[in-house]
């Protein structure tokens, strides 16, 4: 890593996620808002962690895979899980999680993000401009709340016959529009958190600071 001006710098990203969609598009995504957001950093994403949510939601669970999560970093990086806040309240989960997460990795910054009702709601948000592509049709349109609709996986179903997260979340998170999904509460919410995390990384290193 090069440090002060000299660019680039590089970070590491290390995520925890639910989903096994997610164990791929999240890379995708980060690096997507990463050239967006700091281009002159090396964003280096590596393999998720995949635990189940409910899992996860387990005193203790969280904090041990954090742990693992922290013991693959080296050097200046940052740890991010991302989850669906499902039925859940994002603004009582995410907190939670939050702290759960600080409390568990004192050496690196953290980031808890939290799909309201499940990631595919992001997809919804951004609907236009995901119109024709992988099966999708013409003249689709955004639903007037999407993180409001209950299930929509399902609503992606009817529209194209099929989805399979393992499939089709990776080639839809590469081609969404990030500027029409911040009409998704929980992804403008995400997507400025991340921004700011990057900018955290690239100031803590410029002034010599650990991260």
């Amino acid at each position: 890593m090069t440090g002060g001006n000299n660019w680039p710098m590089s970070v590491r990203i290390a995520a925890i996620v639910e989903g096994h969609g997610e164990v791929e598009a999240l890379p995708l995504l980060l690096r997507r808002i990463a050239a967006v957001e700091a281009p002159e950093m090396a964003v280096d994403i590596l393999q998720p962690i995949r635990q189940p949510r409910d899992s996860l939601l387990k005193l203790g669970e969280l904090e041990k895979w954090v742990r693992k999560a922290v013991n693959l970093m080296e050097g200046t990086g940052a740890i991010v899980v991302v989850l669906d806040s499902e039925r859940d309240c994002p603004a009582q989960l995410g907190p939670s999680l939050d702290r759960r997460i600080r409390a568990a990795c004192t050496e690196h910054r953290t980031l808890v993000a939290l799909a309201h009702r499940e990631f595919e709601c992001w997809f919804l948000a951004a609907a236009r401009s995901l119109a024709g592509v992988r099966g999708l049709p013409q003249d689709l349109q955004r639903p007037d709340d999407p993180e409001s609709v209950q299930g929509a996986k399902e609503w992606i179903i009817r529209r194209r016959g099929s989805y399979s997260p393992t499939v089709d979340q990776p080639k839809l998170t590469a081609l969404f529009d990030l500027d029409e999904a911040m009409s998704a509460p929980s992804f403008r919410r995400f997507y400025r958190r991340f921004a700011d995390l990057l900018a955290q990384l690239r100031d803590a290193d410029g002034a010599g600071h650990p991260a």
